[in-house]
């Protein structure tokens, strides 16, 4: 009887634990296996696990790998948008060898990597002590080759050795992006990523806007998370070079555990160790901390000093743009200058330290300069607001500066780094002068003054003569050399400007251009006209005007704007020409109502005509001509939707067979400018043959190239179009406006056209002369090579941003940028 109640209470023993003794550990899956929900497979030293699990209440399944600790910490998950909730799951890997995740009652494919190499031999799959699921072959994992790895994959946590950055080679961007909640590990809308500018730093967003910045790496670890310096716990990681550009970190006590979770519920990111003393993950560090941790908190050129009262301050030398925000508390609007900037008679740099630096979206980056060439190089740069040494480990070495407003900065209580902020010489400690040699000074200066208003005084009243006489004589330095060229010119008096804009009425405006308003006209017979009337503030001075009236008079072709006159009287200048019903390029083709009355036929026609006015620019007209600022907003539209170039007060016109020169003050739009002429100044026929085809790029996608930005891939438009040229899926550029009109062949054409025309180098573009031939299909077509700007200014050493020169009316978010050196 004893023996009998034995046999029973072993047999009941036995079913009791049946479900923990028929889950199996597998250490491998090869070909010929597979792995159901009765299974895992655990790495070697048994730290990680890899099996079907349901989060929080869900009844929902997941294949996902958790750390082998009492709690089981889930760190990734393969189908996270895709669960299983009808049956039980299966993984297998099939005969193709790709590892398939699989319903198990209807066989229903619910993810797979999709594999696009080819492979001769069936992998297996393992799980490493690391936590990295690998696919492979025996004779390679061992050598860390892998088919495919799920730390190129990471879902909402970041573990020791895993990358968060860029595969420059193939485009892949790693990204940390939070669980939708507890129960539901779908993507949601808190994600960690490393934004890859020119100067690349760590960004966390809350959906597409950013919500916390960690800034760029400093040599010693990343300029907002001064306290994640190198420590005993971990050692930190960046690498910047021609194929990866990553953070990552590695743990000094490898039998430690640690993971950096990003948490959509409190929406911040968390690194966590596992303490055996507390059995428990212990939070290290977590960011945003605090409120100055937020993104721009304090708007442009405020610095968010947490111990501060209050702790948004303006820096010396700014102002409160909004004095009466500020009192209440509203600091959004930030701060402005108190005296403007004069690069031309001297600014200064006031140095403020213990700063995470400003958001490097516009700044540009050389590691080759140190500190001193480095303020040198920003103070002959009148666009350039602010430097610092890129690398401040050691005695500190290279350069970093930003243009145009800065964004984004707190003060730390320890640690930062310093930052040069430009202001007016007034600004500067130590630089005023003695009263006496002052006022000695200031007389001076106003005795030559009003001796120089009478002189001029008498000159105009001269040449007013001389103007009611034989009209405007311009004198024009024809070759930029000293040569000089009289030209009559139709000339239009004040009165007759004044009553064709009804007196400039503000009704009459067409927009308002860096150089400024743009007024739309009638004259007495009738005819319509557009006056470019130069701004008194304006940076375009007579030179750039007379460059501009001499260029156009002599210029006659259909697809280049028609000059009629201009005007110069007293302090008034202004340039009349033919009014385009149409305006610009711009107003249709970045335009959601606009792009629908371009179709492609129209497009086609539009493109073919600017390359025409182009080709006759370079190679037609009695001057070379090298335009420097095409631009969608530069190309004017006729009432028959032609299109005609305009806007040629940045031209420069060489004789002979001259093709190429060389500058010390570049202007242009940042996102039209070729590489060498931003970086170095040099221009070509081949740089406006650059700007060429990022506008045809545009006219194509519909996107601009400037504030272009991919949300899964962060590439700018010509980065974009270049990953999808190497994927063969050029096809998905297209501007979905376009509807059935687009004409495959052609459009993959023009698309191919575009990128010859923004390669890299400028020997390996074509003339417009070939493009013209290459746009009628007359011409066959070279393999393109890598582009420049290929990745948001990453492949270059150059990028500058300015709203205070030459901004087109038609197109207020592009931005035009001048270089101003010491000659």
């Amino acid at each position: 009887m004893a023996a009998f109640c034995l046999f029973v209470i072993g047999i009941i023993g036995f079913f009791a634990f049946l479900p923990i003794f028929s889950t199996a550990q597998l250490h491998s899956v090869s070909a010929s296996q597979s792995l159901n929900h009765n299974q895992t497979l655990v790495s070697p030293g048994r730290r990680f696990e890899l099996g079907f699990f349901s989060p929080g209440s869900s009844k929902n399944q997941y294949l996902g790998i958790w750390c082998n600790i009492p709690d089981k910490t889930v760190v990734w998950v393969a189908n996270r948008v895709n669960p299983i909730n009808d049956s039980p799951g299966l993984l297998t890997i099939n005969s193709a060898g790709d590892l398939l995740l699989l319903s198990h009652d209807n066989r229903t494919v619910i993810w797979s990597l999709n594999l696009t190499k080819q492979v001769e031999s069936p992998p297996i799959l393992l799980l490493l002590d690391s936590g990295n699921l690998v696919l492979g072959h025996d004779r390679d994992i061992n050598s860390g080759i892998y088919l495919w790895q799920s730390f190129d994959y990471p879902t909402d946590t970041l573990l020791p050795g895993m990358k968060l950055g860029w595969d420059l080679k193939t485009g892949h961007n790693r990204v940390v992006t939070s669980w939708k909640s507890p129960d539901d590990p779908a993507p949601g809308d808190f994600s960690w990523d490393l934004d890859l500018t020119n100067y690349p730093q760590s960004i966390m967003r809350k959906g597409s806007e950013k919500y916390y910045r960690g800034g760029p790496w400093n040599g010693i670890g990343f300029s907002g998370v001064p306290a994640l310096k190198p420590n005993p716990v971990f050692n930190i990681i960046f690498v910047s070079n021609a194929d990866e550009v990553y953070y990552t970190y590695e743990l000094r006590n490898k039998s430690e555990f640690s993971r950096i979770v990003v948490n959509q519920s409190n929406y911040k990111g968390q690194h966590y160790q596992w303490r055996e003393e507390s059995s428990g993950w212990v939070m290290f560090a977590e960011f945003p901390r605090e409120s100055c941790d937020n993104y721009r908190t304090c708007g442009i050129n405020g610095n968010c000093n947490p111990g501060g009262i209050p702790f948004c301050q303006c820096f010396k030398g700014f102002e409160p743009k909004s004095l009466e925000s500020w009192n209440q508390l509203n600091w959004s609007e930030g701060c402005v200058r108190r005296k403007p900037l004069d690069c031309k008679n001297g600014d200064g740099f006031i140095t403020f330290s213990g700063l995470k630096v400003p958001d490097t979206t516009n700044s540009y980056l050389n590691t080759a300069l140190d500190l001193k060439e480095c303020g040198e190089l920003c103070l002959r740069n009148c666009s350039c607001m602010a430097y610092t040494s890129s690398n401040i480990s050691g005695e500190g070495s290279g350069c970093a500066m930003w243009f145009h407003d800065l964004i984004d900065i707190r003060q730390f209580l320890s640690g930062g780094q310093d930052l040069y902020v430009r202001v007016s010489a007034s600004e500067i400690e130590g630089k005023t002068w003695p009263k006496v040699r002052k006022s000695i000074i200031i007389s001076c200066a106003v005795a030559v003054a009003v001796a120089i208003l009478v002189a001029a005084y008498c000159i105009h009243k001269i040449r007013t003569k001389e103007v009611e006489k034989k009209g405007v004589n311009l004198e024009i330095d024809e070759s930029n050399q000293g040569r000089t060229d009289d030209m009559d010119l139709p000339l239009f008096d004040l009165a007759t400007i004044v009553n064709a804009t009804d007196n400039f009425s503000i009704d009459n405006k067409l927009g308002e251009g860096g150089f400024g308003p743009v007024y739309k006209g009638r004259l007495l017979d009738g005819q319509e006209i557009a006056v470019k009337r130069l701004s008194r503030s304006s940076r375009q001075g007579l030179v750039e005007f007379k460059n501009e009236v001499k260029l156009i008079a002599k210029l006659q072709h259909r697809n280049l704007v028609k000059l009629l006159g201009c005007c110069v009287q007293g302090d008034d200048t202004m340039l009349v020409y033919e009014y385009m019903p149409n305006k610009s390029l711009d107003f249709f083709i970045f335009d959601e109502k606009g792009g629908k009355l371009l179709d492609w036929s129209k497009r086609y026609q539009i493109i073919c005509g600017i390359a025409r006015g182009l080709l006759y620019l370079h190679q037609d007209s009695r001057l070379r001509i090298i335009h420097r600022d095409l631009k969608a907003s530069n190309v004017l539209l006729d009432e028959e939707m032609r299109p005609k170039i305009s806007d040629f007060g940045m031209a420069r016109t060489f004789g002979g067979d001259q093709t190429e020169g060389n500058t010390n003050r570049v202007v242009g739009t940042y996102g039209y400018m070729a590489p060498e002429y931003a970086i170095d100044g040099q221009f070509s026929i081949k740089s406006d043959v650059f700007s060429f085809g990022i506008l045809l790029l545009e006219i194509i996608s519909g996107q601009k190239n400037r504030g272009f930005y991919h949300q899964h891939q962060g590439f700018n438009l010509i980065g974009h179009a270049w990953r999808l040229w190497k994927e063969g899926k050029p096809l998905e550029l297209i501007d979905p406006l376009l509807g059935e009109s687009c004409v495959v062949s052609e459009v993959t054409r023009f698309i191919h056209i575009s990128l010859l025309c923004v390669q890299q180098h400028p020997e390996d573009r074509p003339t417009m002369s070939s493009v013209v031939l290459m746009l009628s299909g007359e011409s066959d077509l070279p393999e393109p090579n890598q582009p420049g700007f290929l990745l948001g200014m990453s492949k270059i050493s150059y990028q500058a941003k300015s709203t205070s020169t030459n901004i087109d009316s038609s197109s207020t978010n592009e931005v035009t940028i001048t270089l101003l050196e010491a000659r």
